[in-house]
């Protein structure tokens, strides 16, 4: 059968393809050369298990992502669920900004902001650190039966893992922040909402989180200006 891709990345390969009948996207990771073939095919494995166990733990937490139909560890290719009408933010924000009044856009991308800090703090509250949060890892599926007309759903977990630590949690958010800031230079609003939200929803370690993203700001400020 023949694939059609639709994406390249760093670590490998996105197609469109068919599993038992259903449209779905494949997933393949490449071969890293510069390894020794079995380490690369163990940390390949324990990167896609990882991978599914995250998608696994957001289901159960009531955070939609893709549906993994089928793991393939052998051929390094997850097999999943396909959003035929789906965008990403990162498009949709751009359209709204292109389409909308200024106000206007800013209340419908604040509305957006609200709902992916909530999903972004209950994440964390299950100790699942996303790893790569930016724009074009959020899908927004359109739902005439979910608020706002559509769902958000959370993509791409292949850097994703468990982890309990403050500090990754920090880190995720200054992922976030520094995609946004690249991004969508123009809407700087979009962070400050997305916290603003997850402050409710991310547990009872809120205070240490947010204390451990400063630190992992400031860090990053004084890289920066250090080159």
């Amino acid at each position: 059968m023949s694939l059609d891709i639709i994406k390249q990345g760093a670590e490998g390969r996105l197609y469109l393809g068919e599993f038992k009948g259903e449209p779905c996207l494949i997933k393949e990771r490449f071969v890293k050369k510069y390894r020794h073939p079995d380490l690369d095919a163990q940390i390949t494995r324990q990167r896609m298990k990882a991978e599914a166990k995250a998608v696994g733990r957001c289901q159960s937490a009531g955070i939609l992502t893709p549906r993994i139909l089928h793991s393939d560890l052998n051929s390094h290719k997850l097999y999943m669920e396909f959003f035929e009408n789906a965008q990403t933010a990162k498009q949709y924000i751009q359209e709204t900004v292109a389409d909308s009044k200024s106000e206007q856009a800013q209340q419908t991308l604040e509305q957006l902001c609200s709902r992916l800090g909530s999903i972004i703090g209950q994440m964390h509250s299950q100790n699942i650190i996303h790893g790569d949060l930016t724009t074009s890892n959020v899908l927004i599926n359109p739902n005439a039966n979910a608020k706002d007309g559509y769902d958000i759903i959370f993509i791409d977990f292949g850097l994703s893992h468990y982890n309990q630590a403050t500090e990754d949690k920090g880190v995720d958010l200054y992922v976030l922040e520094r995609a946004l800031l690249s991004t969508h230079s123009e809407q700087p609003y979009l962070f400050e909402h997305i916290l603003q939200a997850y402050r409710t929803h991310c547990g009872q370690d809120e205070a240490a989180v947010l204390a451990k993203f400063e630190e992992v700001r400031a860090r990053g400020r004084k890289r920066t200006m250090l080159g």
